[in-house]
């Protein structure tokens, strides 16, 4: 026996709906001169804001740059006082190391004076070799590297 045949579906009685084709325009919320009022608002809060944190970033600016010139000769001071305490470990160390070497006086080269010229009591800066020379050769690079790059 054949299969029953299959009836083609045909549109509903009446017809199908009609498509809604037409443009069907948004929602307004504001009118236009809502919109530009919102806007000039807006802008006002937000430039006296804007305003408001210049004068304070001005302020802070002012306040750090009193406090490093205030900070500066201390800063200085402390510096040249290592330094100065660096200089004399460095001529102790030297001191030490020489000890057993006869004739050796410390800052001389074996009793002569390296700067002929100088009065003694003149400090003369020593090279950056000589200055690290006591010291371990990673702090020295370190330092070599940071001096080179500041």
């Amino acid at each position: 026996m054949s299969a029953p045949a299959k009836l083609q579906d045909m549109p509903p009685r009446g017809g199908y709906q009609s498509i809604p084709f037409a443009r069907v325009p948004a929602k307004k919320y504001f009118k236009g001169w809502q919109l530009i009022a919102a806007y000039a608002g807006f802008t006002t809060v937000g430039l006296s804001l804007y305003y408001l944190n210049c004068k304070e970033n001005h302020r802070n600016e002012v306040e750090m740059r009193g406090a490093r010139n205030v900070i500066y000769a201390l800063l200085l001071a402390e510096r040249d006082r290592e330094y100065l305490k660096q200089l004399r470990r460095n001529r102790d160390e030297e001191a030490a190391l020489m000890k057993d070497v006869k004739g050796w006086e410390v800052g001389t080269w074996y009793g002569e004076p390296v700067f002929k010229t100088l009065p003694k009591d003149k400090l003369v800066d020593p090279t950056f070799e000589e200055f690290y020379v006591h010291s371990a050769s990673k702090d020295r690079a370190n330092r070599k590297n940071v001096k080179m790059w500041a």
